[in-house]
């Protein structure tokens, strides 16, 4: 009796053991799925009509044979192949594409290498909350580990900085994994995700055998054994690889205030008497279209702070659009909304909010909305939510509420008071070469109202936000928390492609112009011509600025005045130079460009700059 128990025993776990084989092998699978040897399909074809069936209008990319058959696939359904110069540059632009879009956007890259250079833009949309799915080639499957071409843990890279990674086995898993990695880049806190594909679930079955092929006939067990597998592994490769599935989008999860919290804002904002909003890029994100937004703060009429892509939320000119002074107003303020906007050292950790302010915090991310609310401030009402959502409902709980008129006003005064302060200094001679605020000005002035401004470089771009005026919403980006030089072609690239009618600048430096200057003969090559305004001081002024008082010395910190107006020629576009013989001559040299721009040609206009004291004090860490 105890024999035929432990015999049973043994045969149970044998049957498990071999029923799980069966199972991992995909031996019972491919008992219900058929594989189709003959099909010409391949797996390309699947990512691109899933992608053309959530809206994806472009793919940037730096080719390579890992990902061939998506780029080929994207093409013959009518999605926009773009290649880049770098693969960094693949990731800034579908960043931008996916802020201004309110979509996801695509990226893909060969194995390796190829991917590794995409790291700091993953990093950057990460920060800067930015739905972007990254897609990746990789060594095939049965050769990872072995020391195949470009093989490397690539899922380990990026599982700290994508909110889901996934490494496609079959080819059959393809259109569910991406279905969720869409979805998910969009739900919650959106961000970036990454799936991987190695190439073997890539390519169609026959040229997949002939690679996997043992060579000549298989001798002795071990021998017949190893192309069982091989052969057995083919076959789950492309079990129902081909049969019909749902491509359509996933619900994608928002999290909103709940009708008590909203209730209990509007009581705190009916009750102040100076109310402050500070807007952050969280609110431009959908649902809420931006104009909706827009016409909730203007109803509401509280002054408004806006950071990232929130500025030109309110146009250019809007009575309660306060762009100077902000340490002042919020000591003064007796209720403060962070709408999206997070204390971090944007804020000075929370320290420039008054302690005596009623605080009301709304963000979909909960580490952000209460970051250092244990040290230097405390929220009245925390709201784990959509900030955009939020606005409106408050706005629709305050009908017939009008903000204290005497309190925007005497902002917006001090904001006018300030702007003047600003101009004047644009009036001084520098030393050497252009003031720099006065071309700024000369761009401003100038620049067309459907104007897109892309922010890259450090001191001149730091200039750039206290004169430029966005002229509306979704119409300024800048890396945001992350503080990412190099953006600049990438972003454009984006920009140009979604609003093609509009005039794309990049505020660069020219420390920050060698980063993607290269993506000149990108902009050359698919026709999305840009202005570039390069502010030449021959440094990196951010860091010297700092640098030389502090520790006596510009190691590292000079550049020289290179005539990169001749670089941006070489790569296909048009170059002109600015210099102080030209200061009598500013707005004709920039009308100039925008001519060239218009006729079809990237240009680069290299404004040679001298030193100002205008942003003395500003951090640099």
């Amino acid at each position: 009796m105890v024999c035929c128990c432990i015999c049973l025993t043994v045969l149970g776990t044998l049957c498990g053991v071999l029923l799980f084989a069966a199972y991992k092998l995909g031996l019972v699978y491919q008992l219900f799925h058929k594989v189709q040897p003959k099909s010409p399909c391949h797996g390309g074809e699947l990512v691109a009509e899933v992608l053309k069936s959530h809206g994806v209008k472009f793919v940037f990319t730096l080719v390579g044979g890992h990902i061939s058959p998506i780029l080929v696939a994207c093409e013959k359904v009518g999605i926009q192949v773009v290649d880049t110069r770098h693969e960094a540059t693949t990731v800034f632009a579908a960043d931008a594409v996916a802020r201004l879009s309110g979509t996801v956007g695509v990226a893909a890259v060969t194995a390796g290498p190829g991917l590794t250079n995409t790291v700091t833009a993953v990093k950057n949309a990460q920060m800067a909350e930015s739905p972007v799915l990254l897609i990746g080639g990789a060594a095939a499957t049965l050769l990872q580990g072995r020391g195949a071409l470009q093989d490397i843990d690539q899922l380990s890279l990026f599982k700290s900085l994508c909110k889901f990674c996934a490494s496609i086995r079959t080819v059959r898993e393809i259109v569910p994994t991406l279905r969720k990695a869409l979805a998910l880049a969009q739900s919650g806190t959106p961000g970036p995700v990454f799936v991987e594909f190695p190439i073997n679930v890539l390519y169609p079955y026959h040229i997949v055998e002939r690679e996997m092929a043992p060579r000549g006939t298989p001798k002795g067990i071990m021998g017949k054994a190893i192309s069982w597998y091989l052969q057995n592994h083919l076959n789950n490769l492309f079990a129902g690889a081909w049969e019909k599935r749902d491509m359509s989008p996933l619900p994608v999860h928002i999290p909103q205030a709940t009708a008590e919290q909203v209730q209990r804002c509007v009581e705190l904002v009916s009750r102040a008497k100076k109310p402050v909003i500070l807007l952050g890029s969280q609110a431009t994100l959908p649902p809420i279209p931006v104009d909706k937004l827009r016409a909730a703060l203007e109803s509401l009429g509280i002054p408004c702070f806006l950071g990232g892509m929130a500025r030109g939320m309110l146009g250019r000119e809007s009575p309660i659009h306060i762009r100077q002074n902000r340490r002042d107003a919020l000591k003064e303020a007796d209720l403060v909304v962070l709408a999206g906007t997070v204390c971090d050292f944007r804020l000075s950790y929370g320290r420039v909010l008054s302690r005596r302010s009623k605080m009301i915090a709304v963000n979909r991310d909960r580490s952000q909305l209460l970051k250092n609310s244990d040290m230097f401030w405390k929220p009245t009402v925390a709201i784990q939510g959509d900030a955009g959502s939020f606005l409106v409902q408050l706005s629709e709980g305050l009908k017939g509420y009008q903000c204290p008129q005497d309190w925007p006003q005497s902002l917006k005064e001090g904001d006018l008071k300030k702007e003047n302060s600003n101009r004047e200094k644009s009036g001084e001679k520098t030393e050497l070469h252009l003031n720099p605020l006065k071309v700024l000005h000369h761009v401003e002035e100038l620049a067309a109202e459907d104007s897109i401004f892309v922010a890259d470089g450090g001191d001149f771009v730091g200039s750039a936000a206290y004169i430029l005026k966005p002229r509306g919403p979704l119409k300024w980006l800048d890396p945001g928390a992350f503080g990412t030089l190099g953006v600049g072609g990438g972003f454009a690239l984006g920009a140009k492609l979604c609003r093609p009618e509009s005039e794309v600048w990049i505020i660069y430096g020219d420390g920050s112009l060698g980063f993607s200057v290269a993506e000149f003969d990108t902009f050359t090559r698919h026709k999305t011509p840009v202005i570039a305004l390069v502010g030449n001081d021959a440094c990196w002024s951010q860091i010297s600025r700092e640098q030389v008082p502090l520790l006596g010395s510009s190691v590292g910190c000079e550049l020289a005045f290179t005539d990169y107006h001749v670089v941006g020629e070489g790569f296909g576009g048009k170059g002109l130079l600015l210099t102080r013989q030209q200061d009598g001559n500013l707005d004709e040299t920039i009308i100039e460009a925008q001519e060239m721009c218009q006729n079809g040609s990237a240009v680069l206009l290299n404004v040679l700059i001298g030193k100002t004291s205008f942003r003395e004090g500003s951090i640099s860490v």
